[in-house]
């Protein structure tokens, strides 16, 4: 896949040590809603964003969905695949350390973000999961020693069930992942407390 094949935003990093991210946003954001969050928390990153290039009612998604909660599973799996090749085809492109690469990702963009882990592992090094929920139950776990992740989820959250982070959390360690599990009293949106987790957690790289 091209790398323009997501209308995307790349920022070339300034500072060599630190880690370089994928930004996911959120249905009905695009390649530019993470930006300020990511250059606060990493100065000096490289910073790939696409845009999910699913629309919902016209607002941009990474893949599609019957309703709220329920998943085009077939869709899931081709949108992960072409996401993983388009962060392939980039790397090659901008010549950043794929190795390295940390995707920050926020509800849906968390979601494929998980999805990437469960089906082309090799796609990250880690990531920061924001308000994920299940989406995908693989028959077969993938290898993710090395990987790490951490997960962080609101109380309050009224769209993602309660059970979901611990599962998931779960079942990336089943996977060999090293993964945090974050909570705080929040509803769906992102606080304060989430920034400090993710700075935390990007610092120990």
């Amino acid at each position: 896949m091209d790398a323009s094949a997501y209308v995307h935003h790349f920022e070339a990093g300034s500072n060599p040590a630190a880690l370089p991210l994928l930004l996911l946003h959120g249905t009905g954001g695009d390649e530019r809603d993470l930006l300020p969050l990511a250059r606060q928390l990493s100065p000096g990153s490289t910073l790939l964003s696409p845009r999910g290039d699913v629309l919902e009612n016209g607002q941009p998604r990474f893949f599609r969905r019957f309703a709220e909660g329920i998943f085009d599973l077939a869709d899931v799996e081709k949108r992960t695949h072409a996401l993983a090749d388009f962060i392939a085809t980039a790397a090659q492109r901008y010549r950043f350390d794929a190795a390295r690469l940390t995707a920050i990702g926020f509800s849906n963009g968390a979601n494929i973000a998980a999805s990437l882990f469960l089906l082309r592992p090799e796609s990250l090094a880690a990531a920061v999961l924001l308000r994920l929920m299940i989406v995908l139950t693989p028959t077969k776990l993938p290898q993710l020693t090395d990987k790490r992740i951490l997960i962080s989820s609101g109380t309050r959250d009224p769209i993602v069930p309660a059970d979901h982070p611990v599962r998931l959390a779960e079942m990336f360690r089943q996977a060999g992942a090293a993964v945090t599990l974050h909570t705080t009293a929040a509803s769906h949106g992102l606080v304060a407390a989430d920034f400090v987790a993710t700075k935390t957690f990007l610092s120990a790289q």
